[in-house]
């Protein structure tokens, strides 16, 4: 049974500019959903929607059946639906732990357990924790926009291209800890153009093209395709060197 559902949506920034014409995704619990696709495809307008930050005009977007297509970002996440986005995820000015407590707005009394949790479990950003975030890393950033996620315990977790300018070192410990949140429980939907490592990483994966759902199966399934591959994947084969 699927935690997100993301119905037949129709979306964009204008009634005269609808990015998304008719897209359905669904994630299960513990479930990493990988959205995969040309640029301009409309798979970040597809995570900015279900945040709240994109307006629906048709379709619906649910969490547990509940809809959630409408409400404003900050009900959105007090559903349980946490985004990351690609840039501006972090407060460059402010210490990793204040970064933390922002992120634990929506539950403030407990956020005090939980920043402590998200820095035992981050040790890197343990040892930073009054640091500035400018001071960081692009790994670690990318690592505390996660961290900041999950101070308001998401039952669904949306990242937009968390391995975007990360080494290949980093963006490695970045899927493991997208695979180690996931076993935790969460439905994980992220848009990655690293289209390979994606569908790696993916229990699922879905291709947008022209705003519209192309092909669904498994990452394994999709990255074995030869026409998905040919379309897709710049003709790259599974194993080749990336």
């Amino acid at each position: 049974m699927s935690l997100f559902e993301a119905r037949d949506v129709v979306a964009g920034y204008s009634p005269t500019d609808m990015i998304l014409k008719g897209v359905t995704v669904t994630a299960a619990v513990g479930e990493i959903v990988a959205i995969i696709g040309p640029n301009g495809a409309g798979k970040s307008t597809l995570l900015k929607s279900a945040a709240g930050q994109v307006h629906v005009a048709k379709g619906d977007i649910s969490i547990d059946g509940r809809k959630i297509t409408g409400l404003r970002p900050r009900d959105v996440a007090a559903a349980g639906v946490a985004y990351v986005p690609q840039e501006q995820n972090v407060f460059t000015t402010m210490t990793v732990r204040e970064n933390l407590e922002i992120g634990g707005y929506v539950d403030a009394a407990g956020s005090r357990d939980r920043i402590d949790a998200a820095l035992r479990r981050f040790p890197v950003l343990g040892e930073k924790a009054r640091d500035a975030a400018r001071t960081l890393s692009g790994g670690q950033r990318q690592l505390l926009a996660m961290a900041i996620a999950m101070m308001v315990a998401p039952r669904v977790l949306l990242l937009d291209e968390p391995s975007a300018g990360l080494s290949p070192v980093a963006a490695r410990d970045m899927f493991a800890t997208i695979r180690e949140i996931a076993d935790g429980g969460v439905a994980v939907v992220l848009v990655e153009q690293n289209a390979l490592d994606a569908l790696d990483l993916a229990d699922r994966a879905y291709i947008l093209a022209a705003g519209q759902n192309h092909t669904e199966g498994t990452g394994a399934d999709l990255a074995a395709d030869p026409d998905i591959r040919r379309t897709f994947l710049g003709g790259r084969q599974t194993g080749d060197q990336r």
